[in-house]
């Protein structure tokens, strides 16, 4: 077996895995009203289908896919919908977004499901039913995969298809506990994958500290020539560049894509519920999510999307005493939600509640520039001098030192001595440097209309002009013209100061 290729930079962590993984995955309970959110993925929200007072069956789709990057978002439970409007859901921001309200009516009646033979399948056909199944990556990035799917255009051949499975980020055991209960399902979410994108090599990378999942894999990938790849327990080893790294000793381009060095990468869970969707017709409808920390009884839970946060946690019994925070993903690269009502999504891989312990911050300094930041970097960049044009608000020079090549993992907070805290300046200028641009093609957007606007206005004048020309009588002879047979033109004028004459000497 090849030995992993080292990536530049990243960090040893304390992990805290073993307080969520030591029990199996707990199914989720309907709670008596659900709150879906229709954006879920990476994209164009859903459009809805339904409206207030609509019954709904389970699995029923009631976001409909709108553009070519969107997936569909259904109902987790049969009920009626109570309500279409905006609600708050797990966003840094805190603003609300739109949601179909559901009241459960606890039948969790099922819409008559339609398993599909995929090997019979177009691959354009395949690729439809994943976006009508709402399959996004679960991995956290939530990009729809019927995308990730279509190669055309990218790559004559797929070299290698990478199934992600480190989980790296502290805390979280989703795809650990996946892995060990459900490793038959997610090969056979791999098979499809395979079928469709016809990669040279399958590999399914695996942090080394999660010797039960190695162990699952190995015994369902059996005979299927899929190769099972424990990587050292490195952050951010989970990034899909990294493992990328790690596996194949490959690198993207800075402004491309993976598929442009023949990989493609999807999160073991993701594979899961492809197998869900092509062999039993089940959409997206729950993922697993690790509810961990200050928790009484921490653990996974199978959970509905559109559950609240405050639900699950009451699953696992509760908050313990000193609660300060509550995060949406890892300490790492999770962000603190504004509350416990926040309904679950597709993204939602783990909920950390946080002690008062946890969230000692020192003072801010000024930067000693050590160079530890840039010694922990994985995507080796240099994160000092991102840090001094985006405080400076230098939004053109940010760029030239590849701002958005970073993947936001926190290595360089986490080890900083001053304290300074990095990747809040670098998002600050992401979202800076996106709203300008956003700005900029709305101004072309505008301009452009105006541009056709005038040229509209020209061509209807020069229309209208050509039908008056068209519709003008010709002209007519006038007496005054004196045009006679056998008289130029030019003789009337010659010949009326001679009638004037003539009636000058009759006045006389």
């Amino acid at each position: 077996m090849t030995p992993p290729f080292p990536f530049h930079g990243g960090l040893k962590t304390v992990r805290h895995k073993t307080e969520s993984n030591r029990e199996t995955i707990l199914p989720g309970s309907v709670p008596e009203r659900l709150v879906v959110p229709l954006r879920q993925h990476v994209g164009a929200i859903a459009k809805p289908l339904v409206q207030a007072g609509d019954r709904v069956l389970k699995g029923q789709m009631i976001g409909q896919p709108d553009g070519y990057v969107s997936a569909a978002v259904h109902a987790p439970t049969s009920g009626r919908v109570v309500a279409v409007d905006q609600q708050p859901v797990p966003h840094p921001s805190g603003l609300p977004d739109w949601c179909v309200t559901i009241e459960s009516d606890g039948q969790d009646r099922w819409i008559e499901r339609t398993p599909v033979d995929y090997q019979r399948m177009h691959p354009s056909d395949l690729r439809n039913f994943v976006r009508n199944a709402g399959v996004v990556g679960l991995g956290g990035a939530v990009f729809p995969s019927a995308v990730k799917m279509n190669l055309s255009g990218h790559c004559e051949r797929l070299e290698q298809l990478i199934l992600n499975g480190a989980e790296c980020e502290p805390w979280m055991t989703c795809d650990d506990l996946i892995m060990r209960e459900r490793a038959v399902e997610i090969v056979a979410g791999i098979h499809i994958l395979a079928h469709l994108l016809q990669p040279r090599e399958v590999l399914i990378g695996i942090e080394d500290d999660k010797p039960e999942a190695i162990a699952a894999m190995n015994a369902a990938c059996s005979g299927t020539g899929y190769q099972v790849r424990p990587v050292p327990t490195r952050y951010p080893s989970g990034g899909a560049k990294q493992l990328t790294k790690l596996l194949t000793n490959k690198e993207a381009p800075v402004n491309g894509r993976s598929t442009d060095i023949g990989v493609q990468c999807f999160n073991v869970a993701t594979a899961y519920t492809l197998h869900r969707a092509v062999a039993h017709g089940e959409p997206v409808i729950s993922r697993i999510v690790t509810v961990t920390g200050h928790i009484a009884q921490p653990r996974n839970i199978d959970a509905l999307l559109g559950s609240s946060f405050a639900d699950l946690i009451a699953r696992c019994g509760g908050y313990r005493e000193g609660v300060e925070r509550l995060i949406m993903g890892g300490p790492m690269m999770g962000f603190a939600m504004h509350s416990d009502g926040v309904p679950v999504t597709k993204a939602t891989n783990c909920i950390l509640a946080v002690g008062a312990d946890a969230l000692v911050e020192p003072p801010v300094m000024p930067c000693i520039r050590c160079g530890d930041c840039v010694e922990v970097c994985p995507a080796n960049l240099l994160p000092q001098q991102l840090y001094w044009h985006a405080r400076a608000k230098e939004f053109d020079k940010i760029q030239d030192y590849h701002l958005f090549s970073c993947i936001e993992c926190g290595c360089c907070s986490y080890v900083c001595p001053s304290h300074i805290p990095l990747v809040q300046y670098y998002r600050y200028a992401k979202n800076e440097i996106w709203a300008l641009e956003k700005e900029k093609q709305r101004a072309e957007l505008a301009r452009r209309r105006h541009q056709a606007r005038m040229e509209r206005l020209e061509r209807e004048q020069r229309e209208r002009e050509a039908k008056l020309r068209q519709k003008a009588p010709p002209r007519t002879a006038s007496p005054l013209d004196g045009a006679t047979a056998g008289q130029s033109p030019a003789e009337p004028a010659l010949a009326a100061p001679a009638s004037i004459a003539v009636n000058v000497e009759r006045s006389e």
